[in-house]
C-alpha cells in the first residue's frame, strides 16, 4: 500500500515542462523545414534564411543551403519560447481554433511589427500573393501544430491526475 502512494505522488508531480520543449522544438524543426521546401519549389520568396540570416548577414555561405539549416536550427530553438509562452497563456483551450487565431496573430507580428527587424524581406505591399497565403498558411500549420499538442498533452496530464 505504501508503495502505491508513492507512484501516485510521482505522476502528480511530473511536469509537463519537458514535453512542451519538445512540442516547440519539433514544431519550429518540421515546419521551418516545410518552409524551406516551399521556397525551394518557389511557393514563396521567403524562407527561413531570409528572416534569421539574411536580414543581418550578407556572406555567401549564408544564402547556400548551410543558411538554409542553421536558420532551421535557429528557428527550432526559438519555437521552445513561443511553446512555453502559448503553454502559459492558452493550455486550457481546446481544438483547433485557438492555434488558427495565435497563427494569423503571429503572421501579422512578425510581418508588420517586427517588419524594421528584417531588412532583408519586402514590404507587405510589395510581397506576391502566393508568398503571403503560404506564409500565412505555414504560420497556421505551425501555431496549430504547438497550440492541439500542448492542449491535448494539458487535457491528458490533467485528466491522469484527476
Amino acid at each position: 500500500m505504501r508503495r502505491l502512494n508513492t507512484d501516485d505522488d510521482k505522476k502528480q508531480k511530473v511536469s509537463l515542462l519537458p514535453k512542451t520543449i519538445s512540442i516547440g522544438f519539433f514544431g519550429g524543426l518540421i515546419w521551418s523545414t516545410v518552409a524551406a521546401f516551399a521556397g525551394f519549389f518557389h511557393f514563396t520568396t521567403i524562407t527561413p534564411k531570409s528572416f534569421i540570416l539574411r536580414s543581418w548577414l550578407q556572406n555567401s555561405w549564408s544564402d547556400q543551403w548551410t543558411g538554409e539549416l542553421v536558420s532551421i536550427l535557429v528557428i527550432s530553438l526559438l519555437s521552445i519560447g513561443f511553446a512555453c509562452l502559448y503553454y502559459l497563456m492558452l493550455k486550457k483551450f481546446n481544438g483547433i481554433l485557438p492555434g488558427i487565431i495565435t497563427g494569423i496573430a503571429l503572421w501579422f507580428v512578425v510581418f508588420w511589427l517586427m517588419k524594421p527587424l528584417f531588412s532583408n524581406i519586402p514590404a507587405f505591399f510589395e510581397l506576391d500573393s502566393d508568398t503571403i497565403v503560404t506564409t500565412m498558411c505555414l504560420f497556421i500549420l505551425y501555431s496549430v501544430f504547438i497550440g492541439y499538442s500542448i492542449s491535448f498533452a494539458y487535457q491528458q496530464h490533467y485528466g491522469e491526475n484527476n
